[in-house]
């Protein structure tokens, strides 16, 4: 069997930045139990869980979901009560920011990332993905496309004539997203998938995610689906299988972390 702790090792600087996830998650996850708010690992940090009980060996990420709905309330506390080596970081808190999603950095560390040099904060982090209702996700792999380029454009994130021509379509992407979650909301389907504008095209049912349920991640407890295996099937399929080499990306380009 393959010895996957080579890429991770106590003392490496994955490892390190890894543990400062973890300090970044049990933050989150105190103030959410503290006001009564859900969230769930996503993704890989959900396969961690479920396969390493903790971080894929190689990961140097760390993402949790919460539904959209649920983000205002999360966001306001998390501004209140994040200690002061740790900061929320969305559109509103750093201009040059251009995802929909937020993350919650670590003031005192570096995470390099592709496109991404000119934001205030940069150091390792925590994603917050907000999830929604979307039936189509035909559809939203189309809206994701215009709504989410419009917003990375205008956050400078493009050519000068690419940011022009963005901010004048981007009403019209806004007028089609709000139309899109009106009829979604009519819609019988409990699919929910990442925000519209994140292009990720995965998503599964709402009734396996809630209520949610404990699980140990690297030694601490958070929030995971109630039905993991449904989640992580309908997301990867086999998600049990030890990917091959090629197939273990990394997000930084450089790491590095100061007292």
């Amino acid at each position: 069997m393959e010895d996957l702790s080579v890429y991770n090792p106590e003392g490496s600087i994955l490892r390190e930045a890894q543990h400062r996830m973890i300090f970044i998650l049990k933050n989150i996850d105190d103030i959410c139990r503290k006001n009564g708010i859900e969230y769930f690992l996503d993704g890989g940090s959900l396969i961690g869980a479920v396969r390493h009980k903790g971080f894929i060996p190689w990961d140097d990420d760390l993402d949790i979901a919460i539904m959209k709905e649920d983000y205002p309330r999360l966001r306001k506390a998390l501004i209140k009560e994040l200690p002061d080596n740790l900061v929320l970081q969305d559109y509103d808190t750093d201009k040059n920011y251009p995802m929909l999603i937020a993350k919650i950095r670590d003031k005192n560390s570096f995470f390099e990332e592709k496109d991404l040099s000119g934001l205030q904060y940069q150091g390792i982090y925590v994603d917050i993905i907000p999830m929604e209702k979307v039936p189509s996700l035909k559809w939203k792999k189309i809206l994701d496309y215009w709504y989410g380029h419009c917003i990375r454009a205008m956050h400078n994130y493009s050519t000068s004539m690419d940011k022009i021509i963005s901010s004048l379509f981007f009403p019209f992407a806004w007028i089609i997203l709000q139309l899109t979650r009106v009829v979604n909301c009519c819609s019988k389907s409990n699919q929910i998938a990442h925000i519209y504008g994140w292009g990720a095209y995965g998503g599964f049912s709402k009734n396996d995610v809630f209520p949610v349920e404990d699980m140990f991640f690297e030694g601490i407890k958070v929030m995971v689906p109630h039905n993991t295996h449904a989640v992580l099937s309908a997301l990867f399929g086999d998600y049990m299988q030890i990917p091959p080499k090629e197939k273990r990306p990394q997000h930084a380009g450089k790491i590095e972390i100061y007292k």
